[in-house]
């Protein structure tokens, strides 16, 4: 037997709701790995879309829980803190190393490094 049959109506609907976009913005964002077109813009559909689901179906299992047990739980907190300081640093990372590996590769359409002026070093 499940305890959700205890959930009210009001916070049943609110779960329900946030679940479904949670769930839908994180389908999004992984579509968005697939669809675009190369590797930059690759970088932030999963990234933004695929971290505020994840935020999203934290707060609805928060929620949840914290009208049936009468209590907040704190492993959502903390996912959502985690997902929010490691997700962007994760994206400046693969950034940084694939601007580099075009740049040493000498691509076309990258921007180049601006050269420091004389006597600015």
């Amino acid at each position: 037997m499940s305890h959700l049959t205890d959930l009210p109506p009001w916070a049943a609907l609110l779960v329900c709701g946030l679940m479904l976009i949670g769930a839908a913005t994180t389908l999004i964002g992984s579509l968005g790995l697939l669809r675009l077109p190369d590797f930059y813009a690759r970088l932030h559909a999963p990234t933004i879309a695929t971290s505020g689901g994840t935020i999203l179906l934290c707060l609805a299992s928060i929620l949840c829980f914290a009208v049936l047990q009468s209590r907040w739980v704190f492993h959502e907190v903390l996912i959502i803190f985690f997902v929010t300081v490691t997700t962007p640093v994760t994206l400046m990372l693969l950034g940084q190393a694939t601007l580099y590996r075009d740049r040493f590769e000498e691509r076309q359409g990258v921007p180049r490094k601006p050269k420091p002026a004389p006597g600015e070093e």
